[in-house]
């Protein structure tokens, strides 16, 4: 590990440089890694392990909602028999088994799972959701396996977009047990695999409550409420539907947010109006202030396992899927995001220069 300065806090993270992917390979050489699930994590993790010489296999079944995901698996090149098992028969093979199906997913095939574990496996996830609310998921592991994490910071997508452009996706990792004295080096050798940009250690709990927070709150929740707010306030004022957007997302997507991912919040700043930056540096307590208390409520309920319980609940009914749709259709086929389509379709296109 080396150490970091993360705005006066000394914190240790593990880069490519001093944990190299040949490290990684030798640690995993005798290892079968297993991922349970080709869905977005899964398809992007064992991508890139498979991308980096590591001996992966896929545990998919192929049939009914599962088969899509089955037939996108063999038009990656994974073969049926050789690399690719239904569920149970692949998590028999494997000795680091990836759990990464749903969160409910991972509740529903647990017991499945759980005879298939053998004195030194490792079961392995990329959210703590399943081991820190055991109550309501019932995955409670043996004490004989190692129990790890890599948790990606953002969508599966983006774990395999950055890997092949070079650039990684940051990731946390974690030991919640460790039955061979081995757990350590074999999560870090996985979270360099799939090609983090660096590792960060964390705990199974805290990466659950950050998680969830962070994707009802600015991620996601908040970002897309915000981001309605502001829009209705403008045109419920009279100004054009590509008025209210451009001021609301395109400016935020294709400018700004560029400029903070480049040198962070404050150049981004330097790098717009005094008029733009008076005002922000006035009203941003204000908006701080107001969502302090929103925010706080959010942890609460996470930690308290409100939000997980909702979300077991929710994703059992049998109509949760044509309920997922309505809703997501009906964001899409909102004014706002209607207009974002119109004005996706009028950004030039990038001209290659001679």
């Amino acid at each position: 590990m080396v150490k970091m300065d993360f705005g006066g806090v000394i914190e240790d993270v593990i880069t490519r440089k001093e944990f190299t992917v040949a490290q990684a390979q030798k640690i995993l050489k005798d290892e079968v890694v297993v991922s349970l699930g080709y869905g977005i994590q899964g398809r992007a993790q064992s991508l890139n392990m498979r991308d980096n010489g590591i001996k992966v296999i896929i545990g998919q079944e192929n049939t009914g909602v599962h088969k899509a995901y089955y037939d996108l698996a063999v038009q990656d090149g994974w073969v049926p028999g050789k690399n690719l098992f239904p569920m149970e028969e692949a998590a028999k093979k494997g000795t680091i088994k990836m759990f990464l199906l749903t969160d409910a997913g991972q509740k529903d095939v647990w017991p499945t799972v759980k005879k298939t574990l053998k004195e030194g496996d490792a079961l392995y996830f990329s959210h703590g959701f399943s081991i820190v609310y055991k109550e309501q998921t019932g995955v409670i592991p043996p004490k004989n396996v190692d129990v790890i994490l890599v948790a990606p910071k953002g969508s599966g997508t983006s774990v395999r977009r950055n890997f092949l452009d070079g650039s990684g996706i940051n990731c946390s990792f974690a030991v919640h047990q460790d039955a061979t004295g081995k757990a350590q080096d074999r999560v870090k050798a996985i979270g360099i695999a799939i090609g983090s940009g660096y590792l960060f250690p964390t705990t199974f709990e805290k990466e659950v409550y950050s998680d969830l927070t962070g994707e009802r709150g600015v991620l996601m929740g908040a970002l897309a409420g915000i981001m309605e707010a502001q829009y209705n306030t403008l045109r419920e004022r009279g100004h054009s539907p590509s008025e209210a957007f451009n001021e609301t997302v395109e400016e935020l997507t294709q400018s700004l947010i560029r400029l903070v991912d480049e040198n962070g919040m404050d150049w981004m700043y330097c790098n717009c109006s005094e008029t733009a930056r008076i005002g922000a540096l006035r009203w941003r307590p204000r908006f701080r202030e107001a969502t302090q208390p929103v925010f706080d409520s959010l942890y609460e309920l996470v930690a308290a396992g409100e939000e997980t319980r909702i979300v077991l609940e929710k994703s059992k009914a049998p109509d949760y899927r044509q309920k997922l749709a309505d809703e997501l259709k009906a964001m899409g086929n909102s004014e706002m995001w209607r207009a974002g389509a119109t004005v996706r379709s009028l950004r030039p296109s990038k001209q290659k220069k001679e």
